[in-house]
């Protein structure tokens, strides 16, 4: 099924390459994506940044722990206001917990980061773009080098960017160090500073 998501690059008009892009996948490509396909369960530590029309913020990301679908983010900094956020769900359940202490759970964890924070964070999509692959959910376009690395995903209406990459995780190919994701005047930007594997709870 992984092999089959991967492959269904649709067919959809899109705005002109970039110059020095292609949209034709290096040979090695579904290896690659196979091998990223199977990091499950990791760990990352870093700096988040978003930018939009009415209102911008950033954060320190203290942890960001993915066991399968199952993600568990803590927040620090300007995230909300000063403080520590808590994220912790799954596709179509997200728990938001804000710094004084208020809970809030909703089915639609991108309207409930909207109606918390007034952002347009895509958390479902963003636990796949991070790692240099499409969301399993919607039609993509694949955008790679001249040297055959994976340099922009398009899909959602987002510009995903993987600016730099750096081998964390050795058996793994190298995983996006600075990613930036683009939609009209809407950005955000990662940075990575730790990626770890974790073992798989029993």
């Amino acid at each position: 099924m992984v092999t089959l998501t991967l492959a269904a690059c649709a067919s959809v008009p899109q705005d002109p390459l970039p110059e020095g892009l292609t949209s034709q996948p290096p040979a090695d490509w579904g290896e690659r994506a196979e091998a990223l396909a199977q990091l499950t369960h990791w760990e990352l530590q870093g700096k988040l940044a978003v930018r939009q029309p009415d209102d911008s913020g950033s954060a320190v990301i203290n942890q960001w722990r993915q066991m399968d679908e199952q993600y568990h983010l803590l927040l620090s900094s300007a995230f909300l206001g000063m403080g520590r956020t808590e994220l912790q769900g799954m596709p179509g359940y997200l728990t938001l917990t804000l710094p004084d202490g208020e809970t809030y759970r909703s089915s639609d964890p991108q309207a409930l980061i909207k109606a918390a924070t007034g952002w347009q964070f895509p958390l479902d999509s963003l636990t796949w773009w991070i790692r240099g692959l499409p969301a399993p959910e919607g039609n993509f376009e694949l955008l790679f080098d001249d040297s055959g690395a994976l340099a922009a995903i398009r899909q959602q209406g987002w510009d995903i960017r993987i600016d730099r990459r750096e081998p964390f995780i050795e058996g793994y190919p190298a995983l996006p160090a600075r990613l930036t994701a683009l939609k009209g005047e809407r950005r955000i930007r990662m940075v990575i500073t730790r990626w770890q594997e974790v073992g798989a709870q029993p």
